[in-house]
């Protein structure tokens, strides 16, 4: 199964990234599953899911670390993305926090660096910050995430806020307000989703209608919880875990090809909105 291609999504700086790629949520925080974790990424990036998804707060800086054993020896073939405090988010704190997230990562670049909720500081402010951070050749491109549709409405109304490149949220089966505005906001315009908590930590995977849907195609519920995710235009999925043998069966949702009467029936049980939500968070 692992022969099916990734389907990619395009930046709009025209790189193109696989549109499964790998979080780190919660790791990092404990030196006992190090070697462990090291070896699920290190098995993500071998399966072709090169994009890796971090941040300054995933284990106080300890998922950077994390992530920049496993890619050592192989930046070139990695996308990284790293995530900015808010609190960190002046012209200053900025720049300081990503020399801070470089030199955990073990690398001379970010490939996208996002603000990982709005602060107290500017848009206006931390914008100028990363394009500073872009121009100096430490970051390849930068965004937002947890943004809703206001939020980049405004993003876009600040200089240079057009740079704007991904925005991550949280988007699953169970969590799909983004569809009724912000997700065809962002796609009207080029900006790729980062689904983040794909599978809503595990809890969705519980569902009646998810398993018995799953069951027919022979695949697990996260599969079809994935491939419901890659079933959306500009959307990229980044599901942690810390079990190699896991991200080989994440990797196997690209090879579901799902019938139009299931995906009405996985509407039915997981609707679609029918009005704007205010964005949840995780």
């Amino acid at each position: 199964m692992q022969g099916d291609p990734i389907p990619s999504v395009k930046f709009p700086n025209g790189t193109e990234v696989p549109a499964l790629g790998l979080g780190t949520w919660a790791i990092g925080e404990d030196a006992g599953y190090a070697k462990m974790e090291i070896e699920s990424l290190m098995a993500g990036i071998d399966l072709g899911m090169t994009l890796i998804d971090t941040a300054e707060m995933y284990g106080d800086g300890g998922a950077e670390e994390i992530v920049g054993q496993a890619i050592r020896g192989r930046r070139d073939e990695v996308f990284l993305v790293s995530k900015v405090y808010p609190w960190n988010a002046s012209l200053k704190g900025t720049v300081e926090a990503c020399e801070h997230s470089l030199e955990r990562l073990g690398t001379d670049r970010i490939d996208l660096y996002l603000l990982h909720w709005r602060g107290n500081h500017p848009l206006a402010e931390t914008v100028a910050a990363f394009e500073m951070l872009k121009a100096s050749g430490k970051i390849g491109a930068w965004g937002v995430s947890n943004f809703d549709t206001d939020d980049m409405e405004e993003l876009l109304r600040v200089p240079d806020g057009a740079n704007v490149a991904a925005n991550q949220v949280l988007y699953n089966l169970s969590r799909r307000g983004i569809e009724y505005d912000l997700l065809p906001w962002c796609q009207s315009r080029g900006i790729p989703i980062m689904a983040y908590s794909p599978m809503e930590q595990g809890h969705i995977l519980h569902h009646p209608e998810l398993i018995h849907i799953a069951k027919a195609y022979q695949a697990t519920p996260a599969q079809l919880a994935l491939a419901f995710l890659l079933e959306r235009d500009g959307v990229i999925a980044i599901p942690k875990t810390s079990n190699a043998e896991r991200v080989a069966e994440n990797r196997d949702c690209v090879s579901l090809e799902i019938t139009d009467e299931d995906w009405q029936a996985l509407d039915a049980a997981f609707p679609p909105p029918a009005m704007k939500k205010p964005l949840e968070m995780l």
